[in-house]
């Protein structure tokens, strides 16, 4: 029963993999600390709001049998319109993804600091952490190895054992289930909340995820036939990815004080009130989502920059392997050396808001061109949602830039 279950499993759990990063697990926790049951909304909102992305991305990818990159390539007619926004995207996802990677492996290191203490040498006036080669370590071992299948096997193991471990602390906690419901059902809009709210959204609905969902669905499924199997996969995976965000709020609700910085924090906070096991449990779930998020964002970024510079070539190709190792390299020097992980990871998720309302206009464009999609193009309904989630991150968007300028 469970091989059936996990047959047609595969780059959802990636994308899952990819969101349910540390910069979630951080923001969840402040949201969860500061504001208690209140933004579980705002998480539905992203749910919700992902589900409708990935699968047009996904039915991309099936159906057109091409990157996301690659299609915006191919459609833009005009030649400085094309390279304005493949220089954007490149900007966006491939920079971007060097700092965000950086982020990715101080959470996980964070979560293994909080079990094993802290493990660094000097070289000269800089002091080298070794948790985050560590972690580098790990990540490119499975990146090299370049299977596609081999890769999502390990992804899958480390969401699992991710999501178990966050789910069990939430338990743990023993929340008032109608105050929770009352938090994912009635919005609220707290004070000071909205830069937070950006950043749940932002986490969630990761712009990279579409390029990284589009280019994966290509190596998982051949047929138009399997359209169905993907859907599936997604639905059930972002789901899955949902609820572990959920937990995580949840879990940080309980805790009294609000000297709260990261996860690793909260595992601390939880241990007077439940014992050590919750503190293993949240640092070992910080630690998998470190090593999840660490191998997705270099993927993501080759696959944009092979989609959007033309290459061709598989995972093992070199020009697709330098790109994954620079990112990856850049990620642990910077997290190494000891730059703040909690102000990495908050940048880059803000950032990730302020950027989702462009690429998911462009996605909404290219889904709806017979000569790209024939009969799969978007239906009405579709549109609709697709307009509706544009607007909201542009609207989010806004109000976070007018907020950190101090004008509203």
């Amino acid at each position: 029963m469970i091989k059936n279950i996990f047959k047609n499993t595969g780059p959802g759990t990636l994308v899952a993999a990819a969101f349910i990063g540390p910069g979630t697990v951080t923001l969840c926790t402040l949201a969860g600390v500061n504001f208690g049951f209140n933004l579980l909304w705002a998480m539905l909102l992203s749910i919700i709001a992902t589900l409708v992305l990935q699968e047009m991305a996904a039915r991309l990818g099936i159906i057109s049998r091409k990157g996301l990159s690659e299609v915006i390539r191919e459609e833009i007619k005009t030649p400085f319109l094309r390279k304005g926004i493949t220089v954007l995207i490149l900007s966006a996802v491939v920079v971007g993804n060097a700092s965000y990677e950086a982020g990715n492996i101080s959470g996980g290191v964070l979560g293994l600091e909080s079990v094993l203490g802290k493990y660094s040498f000097s070289l000269g006036t800089i002091s080298v952490n070794l948790m985050s080669l560590f972690i580098g370590l790990i990540a490119f071992i499975l990146l090299y190895h370049g299977s596609y299948k081999f890769l999502e096997k390990a992804l899958i193991s480390l969401v699992l054992f991710m999501s178990i471990s966050f789910v069990a602390t939430a338990v743990i906690t023993k929340p008032n289930f109608l105050e929770v419901l009352n938090g994912v059902f009635i919005p609220k809009l707290p004070e000071k909340s909205i830069l937070t709210i950006i950043g749940l959204v932002g986490t969630t609905v990761v712009p990279y995820n579409l390029f990284l969902h589009a280019a994966l669905v290509k190596e998982r499924w051949q047929k138009k036939e399997d359209l169905k199997f993907a859907r599936k996969d997604t639905i059930i995976s972002i789901i899955i990815g949902g609820l572990v965000s959920m937990a995580i709020i949840i879990s940080a609700e309980a805790i009294q004080t609000k000297d709260i910085a990261n996860a690793a924090d909260l595992a601390k906070g939880l241990a007077p009130l439940f014992g050590g096991f919750a503190k293993y449990l949240m640092a070992l779930g910080l630690f998998a989502a470190g090593i999840t998020s660490a191998i997705t964002a270099p993927l993501a970024a080759a696959y944009v920059a092979k989609g959007c510079l033309g290459w061709s070539g598989s995972l093992k190709s070199k020009k697709f392997r330098c790109v994954w190792i620079a990112i990856l390299f850049l990620g642990v020097l910077f997290s190494s050396i000891g730059i703040k992980p909690i102000e990495i990871i908050k940048f880059a998720q803000v950032a990730n808001g302020m950027l989702l309302p462009i690429i998911a206009g462009i996605l909404l464009w290219i889904v709806n061109k017979k000569s790209v999609l024939g009969n799969y193009v978007n239906s009405n309904i579709q549109n609709i949602f697709g307009i509706l989630i544009v607007c909201v991150t542009v609207f989010l968007g806004v109000k976070g830039i007018l907020e950190v300028l101090n004008m509203v």
